[in-house]
């Protein structure tokens, strides 16, 4: 079987030597040493000089909201997973959404303007697949209408813009350390900003608003981590750019072995390196797309409609029609992508597909013809009885 992700593990000892460490402290939660010395590692790492590690991507996303203290309207993207939405609407903001770019699947910044009211307080935006959104474009347009930035950035570890974190842009900045994330704590997540009061407000939201003891600062949530899950992100950050390259080379066999496929992939986004987080496939026909699926699922080989459906079709949203975001996620997949995966591996899927999309293109006119042939013989024999 090849699913379309596998976690990245350490070795063994290396979890268990810290997990020796938190059992001879007995501090398991609460902002404890392992989650400090992780947070500072990340910042070294990514090159940023505030962050805050938190439980999981979707908490990040809802405390950036929070404490951005956004009301009203946010104009957001379709095409995203379900927390970006979801976290706009449990904040009892509206999600308002327009469409994206048909190259990159990113919110297309031509059409944020005109979805601009007297009620947007915010534009938040996901950088699909880790690449980046027209970050320049999107600032320019909030600066111009006085409007907060979060960037949805659970894709990006790894990612730079412009030679920088990705995570370095907007007002605040949300990543996912989820396990099936190509860096991962098992659960887990971040919020960024440049911002120092911004960042010491989140800290206060995070630990459900204490300031001290006995003191409470701000509106606040369970939003902390483990020592557990910063052992898990220690252990990976070690292998960080071990993991970064072996996706690299994976995906660009991807390209080479498919590149007479009937199918494109994202766009790339000005001036950014890739994280290769992803292998999205968008499938010229959604005919050829569901063929390619059915035959790699025979073989146990499982790949994901992600995103699918459009997130303006979420039973708790006002229903958009979006063509281009509609058509996208009728026909696109993520195609298996880990660092274990083997170029053995990628003969096999690759040579599935392709052979989906000569049956789909040339077996039907082959079968045609020999249809013909077979009435022609017929005739001939009767005609000859």
């Amino acid at each position: 079987m090849i699913p379309v992700t596998k976690p990245f593990l350490p070795k063994a000892k290396e979890y268990d030597d810290y997990l020796h460490s938190i059992w001879e402290r007995q501090w398991l939660t609460n902002n404890g040493p392992l989650v400090n010395e992780f947070e500072l590692k990340l910042k070294n790492y990514l090159g940023l000089e505030h962050l805050l590690y938190v439980s999981n991507g979707t908490v990040a996303l809802q405390i950036a909201i929070k404490a951005l203290d956004l009301k009203g309207e946010i104009i957001t993207t379709p095409f995203s997973f379900v927390a970006t939405t979801s976290s706009i609407v449990w904040e009892g903001c509206k999600p308002v959404f327009t469409d994206i770019d048909p190259e990159t699947f990113n919110i297309d910044p031509e059409k944020i303007e005109a979805a601009i009211t007297p009620n947007t307080s915010a534009i938040l935006a996901t950088h699909v697949y880790g690449n980046p959104c027209d970050i320049d474009a999107i600032q320019t347009i909030a600066d111009r209408h006085h409007l907060k930035v979060i960037f949805d950035a659970a894709h990006c570890f790894g990612t730079k813009y412009k030679g920088k974190s990705v995570f370095e842009y907007g007002d605040i900045s949300t990543t996912s350390f989820h396990a099936t994330k190509l860096f991962h704590s098992i659960e887990g997540g971040a919020v960024f900003t440049r911002k120092p009061e911004l960042l010491k407000k989140m800290a206060f939201m995070r630990n459900f608003g204490h300031n001290g003891q006995e003191d409470y600062s701000e509106l606040g949530i369970n939003g902390k981590n483990s020592e557990f899950h910063a052992a898990m992100g220690l252990c990976n950050l070690k292998y960080v750019d071990e993991i970064l390259k072996r996706r690299k080379l994976l995906s660009l066999y991807y390209i080479q072995k498919l590149s007479n496929l009937k199918a494109s992939f994202p766009k790339h986004n000005g001036d950014f390196s890739s994280n290769y987080a992803y292998f999205p496939v968008l499938f010229d026909t959604k005919e050829l797309m569901l063929k390619c699926l059915s035959d790699l699922e025979t073989e146990k080989i499982y790949c994901r409609r992600y995103f699918f459906p459009s997130l303006s079709n979420l039973p708790y949203v006002q229903k958009t029609s979006l063509p281009v975001c509609d058509s996208i996620v009728e026909r696109i997949i993520c195609l298996p992508l880990y660092h274990t995966l083997t170029y053995s591996d990628l003969d096999l899927i690759t040579r599935i597909i392709l052979r989906a999309q000569n049956y789909e293109v040339q077996v039907p006119s082959r079968i045609e013809e020999d249809i013909a042939e077979l009435l022609e013989t017929a005739l001939v024999v009767n005609k000859s009885k």
